[in-house]
Protein backbone atom coordinates (compact mmCIF):
# COMPACT_ATOMS: atom_id res chain seq x y z
CA UNK A 1 0.00 0.00 0.00
CA UNK A 2 1.29 3.50 -0.96
CA UNK A 3 1.89 5.45 1.99
CA UNK A 4 1.64 9.58 1.55
CA UNK A 5 3.81 11.97 3.92
CA UNK A 6 3.73 15.63 4.66
CA UNK A 7 6.47 17.69 4.93
CA UNK A 8 6.31 21.49 6.55
CA UNK A 9 8.80 23.71 5.31
CA UNK A 10 9.26 21.95 1.87
CA UNK A 11 10.74 24.54 -0.35
CA UNK A 12 14.48 24.05 0.39
CA UNK A 13 17.05 22.59 2.98
CA UNK A 14 16.47 19.23 4.71
CA UNK A 15 12.64 19.84 4.06
CA UNK A 16 13.16 19.61 0.11
CA UNK A 17 15.98 16.86 0.49
CA UNK A 18 13.30 14.63 2.92
CA UNK A 19 10.90 15.12 -0.09
CA UNK A 20 13.37 13.88 -2.17
CA UNK A 21 14.14 10.75 -0.21
CA UNK A 22 10.72 10.21 0.17
CA UNK A 23 9.57 10.25 -3.44
CA UNK A 24 12.30 7.99 -4.15
CA UNK A 25 10.83 5.41 -2.13
CA UNK A 26 7.66 5.79 -4.22
CA UNK A 27 5.73 7.89 -1.19
CA UNK A 28 2.58 10.23 -2.45
CA UNK A 29 3.46 13.93 -1.55
CA UNK A 30 1.88 16.94 0.46
CA UNK A 31 4.81 19.63 0.03
CA UNK A 32 4.27 22.92 2.10
CA UNK A 33 6.13 25.59 2.75
CA UNK A 34 6.28 29.85 2.33
CA UNK A 35 7.11 29.42 -1.86
CA UNK A 36 4.61 28.22 -3.72
CA UNK A 37 6.73 28.42 -6.88
CA UNK A 38 10.07 26.74 -5.00
CA UNK A 39 7.12 23.99 -4.31
CA UNK A 40 5.91 24.02 -7.63
CA UNK A 41 9.55 23.17 -8.96
CA UNK A 42 10.17 20.82 -6.83
CA UNK A 43 6.86 18.63 -7.40
CA UNK A 44 7.97 19.13 -11.28
CA UNK A 45 11.45 17.50 -10.37
CA UNK A 46 9.57 14.67 -8.33
CA UNK A 47 6.88 14.16 -10.90
CA UNK A 48 8.54 10.62 -12.44
CA UNK A 49 8.96 9.34 -8.72
CA UNK A 50 6.14 9.91 -7.05
CA UNK A 51 2.79 8.27 -7.68
CA UNK A 52 1.04 12.02 -6.22
CA UNK A 53 2.31 15.32 -5.45
CA UNK A 54 0.47 17.82 -3.59
CA UNK A 55 1.38 21.53 -3.23
CA UNK A 56 0.05 23.49 -0.70
CA UNK A 57 1.49 26.60 0.20
CA UNK A 58 2.15 27.45 3.70
CA UNK A 59 3.65 29.79 6.48
CA UNK A 60 3.62 28.16 9.76
CA UNK A 61 4.00 31.77 11.60
CA UNK A 62 0.10 31.70 10.54
CA UNK A 63 -0.89 29.34 13.28
CA UNK A 64 -4.39 29.26 11.98
CA UNK A 65 -4.07 28.16 8.30
CA UNK A 66 -2.46 25.14 9.36
CA UNK A 67 -5.38 22.71 10.23
CA UNK A 68 -7.04 23.90 7.26
CA UNK A 69 -3.72 22.97 5.08
CA UNK A 70 -3.12 19.69 6.68
CA UNK A 71 -7.13 18.78 6.25
CA UNK A 72 -6.66 19.74 2.25
CA UNK A 73 -4.07 17.67 1.67
CA UNK A 74 -5.07 14.77 3.60
CA UNK A 75 -8.50 14.85 1.20
CA UNK A 76 -6.28 15.25 -1.56
CA UNK A 77 -4.43 12.02 -0.54
CA UNK A 78 -6.68 10.05 1.01
CA UNK A 79 -5.12 10.57 4.28
CA UNK A 80 -1.81 11.26 5.57
CA UNK A 81 -0.18 8.72 6.88
CA UNK A 82 3.34 10.69 8.15
CA UNK A 83 3.30 14.79 8.81
CA UNK A 84 6.82 16.10 9.55
CA UNK A 85 7.08 19.09 11.39
CA UNK A 86 9.98 20.99 9.85
CA UNK A 87 9.33 23.90 9.29
CA UNK A 88 12.08 26.40 10.88
CA UNK A 89 14.16 29.41 10.66
CA UNK A 90 17.67 30.40 12.74
CA UNK A 91 19.35 33.96 13.42
CA UNK A 92 21.73 35.32 15.54
CA UNK A 93 20.08 36.85 18.70
CA UNK A 94 22.39 37.73 20.81
CA UNK A 95 20.85 38.96 24.09
CA UNK A 96 20.12 42.69 25.46
CA UNK A 97 20.40 43.70 21.28
CA UNK A 98 17.03 45.24 20.66
CA UNK A 99 16.17 41.94 18.50
CA UNK A 100 12.98 40.77 20.41
CA UNK A 101 10.80 41.14 16.99
CA UNK A 102 13.57 38.67 15.06
CA UNK A 103 13.15 36.13 18.46
CA UNK A 104 9.58 36.25 18.71
CA UNK A 105 9.43 35.08 14.78
CA UNK A 106 11.58 32.10 15.73
CA UNK A 107 9.47 31.41 18.55
CA UNK A 108 6.83 31.80 16.33
CA UNK A 109 8.13 29.50 13.37
CA UNK A 110 9.91 27.00 15.83
CA UNK A 111 7.79 26.61 18.21
CA UNK A 112 4.42 27.68 17.76
CA UNK A 113 4.96 26.65 14.44
CA UNK A 114 5.82 23.17 15.34
CA UNK A 115 3.40 22.73 18.16
CA UNK A 116 0.18 23.94 15.84
CA UNK A 117 0.91 21.63 12.84
CA UNK A 118 1.49 18.62 15.96
CA UNK A 119 -1.82 19.35 16.94
CA UNK A 120 -3.48 19.73 13.73
CA UNK A 121 -2.31 16.41 12.89
CA UNK A 122 -3.11 14.52 16.04
CA UNK A 123 -6.51 15.20 15.79
CA UNK A 124 -6.35 14.51 11.94
CA UNK A 125 -4.81 11.09 13.13
CA UNK A 126 -7.60 10.56 15.40
CA UNK A 127 -10.27 10.91 13.03
CA UNK A 128 -7.97 8.18 10.75
CA UNK A 129 -7.55 5.81 13.39
CA UNK A 130 -3.52 6.20 12.72
CA UNK A 131 -0.54 8.41 11.54
CA UNK A 132 3.05 9.11 12.64
CA UNK A 133 4.14 12.57 13.77
CA UNK A 134 7.93 13.76 13.20
CA UNK A 135 9.13 16.94 15.26
CA UNK A 136 12.43 18.18 13.66
CA UNK A 137 14.16 19.44 16.72
CA UNK A 138 18.03 20.03 17.04
CA UNK A 139 21.07 18.98 18.90
CA UNK A 140 20.77 22.72 19.85
CA UNK A 141 18.30 21.77 22.24
CA UNK A 142 20.81 20.71 24.49
CA UNK A 143 22.33 23.56 25.76
CA UNK A 144 21.91 27.15 25.70
CA UNK A 145 24.76 28.78 22.98
CA UNK A 146 25.87 32.12 22.61
CA UNK A 147 23.91 34.62 20.45
CA UNK A 148 21.59 31.07 19.81
CA UNK A 149 19.65 31.70 23.07
CA UNK A 150 16.41 31.90 21.04
CA UNK A 151 16.40 29.48 18.73
CA UNK A 152 17.60 26.84 21.71
CA UNK A 153 14.93 27.64 23.47
CA UNK A 154 12.48 27.20 20.24
CA UNK A 155 14.34 23.17 20.07
CA UNK A 156 14.04 22.92 23.58
CA UNK A 157 10.51 23.54 23.91
CA UNK A 158 9.70 21.44 21.05
CA UNK A 159 11.20 18.60 22.05
CA UNK A 160 9.62 18.80 25.64
CA UNK A 161 6.01 19.38 23.97
CA UNK A 162 6.68 16.07 21.56
CA UNK A 163 7.76 14.38 24.67
CA UNK A 164 4.64 15.39 26.62
CA UNK A 165 2.16 14.25 23.52
CA UNK A 166 3.94 10.98 23.13
CA UNK A 167 2.78 10.46 26.58
CA UNK A 168 -0.84 11.20 25.91
CA UNK A 169 -1.05 9.34 22.29
CA UNK A 170 0.25 5.91 24.44
CA UNK A 171 -2.94 3.80 24.28
CA UNK A 172 -3.39 5.63 20.52
CA UNK A 173 -2.54 4.10 17.20
CA UNK A 174 0.01 7.15 16.65
CA UNK A 175 3.52 7.29 16.86
CA UNK A 176 5.45 10.01 17.72
CA UNK A 177 9.43 10.25 16.57
CA UNK A 178 11.45 13.35 17.45
CA UNK A 179 14.62 13.58 15.73
CA UNK A 180 17.76 16.06 16.58
CA UNK A 181 19.88 16.89 13.50
CA UNK A 182 23.57 17.57 14.03
CA UNK A 183 25.07 19.64 11.55
CA UNK A 184 23.47 18.68 8.03
CA UNK A 185 24.76 20.82 5.18
CA UNK A 186 21.63 23.39 4.37
CA UNK A 187 21.57 26.88 3.79
CA UNK A 188 20.44 27.38 7.47
CA UNK A 189 23.96 26.83 8.51
CA UNK A 190 26.39 27.57 5.66
CA UNK A 191 27.44 30.82 6.99
CA UNK A 192 28.61 29.46 10.11
CA UNK A 193 32.38 29.41 11.01
CA UNK A 194 32.41 25.55 12.46
CA UNK A 195 30.17 22.96 11.91
CA UNK A 196 31.84 19.83 13.30
CA UNK A 197 30.81 16.38 11.94
CA UNK A 198 28.40 17.90 9.23
CA UNK A 199 27.39 15.49 6.89
CA UNK A 200 25.30 16.16 3.01
CA UNK A 201 22.11 16.72 2.96
CA UNK A 202 21.50 13.90 0.94
CA UNK A 203 23.44 11.62 3.76
CA UNK A 204 21.41 13.60 6.59
CA UNK A 205 17.87 13.10 5.06
CA UNK A 206 18.40 9.35 3.84
CA UNK A 207 19.36 8.33 7.60
CA UNK A 208 16.14 10.84 8.61
CA UNK A 209 13.71 8.78 6.12
CA UNK A 210 14.97 5.24 7.88
CA UNK A 211 14.37 6.49 11.44
CA UNK A 212 11.18 7.49 10.34
CA UNK A 213 10.65 4.25 8.62
CA UNK A 214 11.56 2.20 11.67
CA UNK A 215 9.20 4.57 13.70
CA UNK A 216 11.51 5.51 16.40
CA UNK A 217 10.97 7.59 19.71
CA UNK A 218 13.85 9.85 19.44
CA UNK A 219 17.32 9.84 17.60
CA UNK A 220 19.96 12.38 17.00
CA UNK A 221 20.76 12.73 13.22
CA UNK A 222 23.39 11.21 12.35
CA UNK A 223 23.10 9.07 15.79
CA UNK A 224 26.68 8.86 15.64
CA UNK A 225 28.09 10.86 16.96
CA UNK A 226 26.39 13.22 18.21
CA UNK A 227 24.44 10.46 20.80
CA UNK A 228 28.12 10.64 22.59
CA UNK A 229 28.83 14.45 21.90
CA UNK A 230 24.96 15.70 23.14
CA UNK A 231 26.15 13.47 26.54
CA UNK A 232 29.33 15.07 26.39
CA UNK A 233 27.47 18.62 25.74
CA UNK A 234 24.94 18.53 28.87
CA UNK A 235 27.34 18.44 31.22
CA UNK A 236 30.26 20.43 30.16
CA UNK A 237 31.23 23.87 32.38
CA UNK A 238 29.69 27.12 31.23
CA UNK A 239 33.76 28.11 30.82
CA UNK A 240 33.79 25.99 28.36
CA UNK A 241 30.41 26.52 26.53
CA UNK A 242 31.18 29.73 26.61
CA UNK A 243 33.73 29.58 23.93
CA UNK A 244 31.65 27.52 21.36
Amino acid sequence: MTKSVLITGATRGLGANLAREFAGRGYCLALTGRSEASLQALAEELRQLSPQIVVQQLDVENVEMIPDVLRHCAQALDGLDIVVANAGIATATPVGKGQLEQMKSVIQVNLMGGIATAEAAIELFREQGRGQLVGITSVAGIRGLRNNGVYCASKAGFSRYLEAARLETLDESISITELAPGFIDTDLNRGMASRPFVISAEKGTRIMADLIERRVKFSFVPPWPWSLVARILAWLPESVIRKM
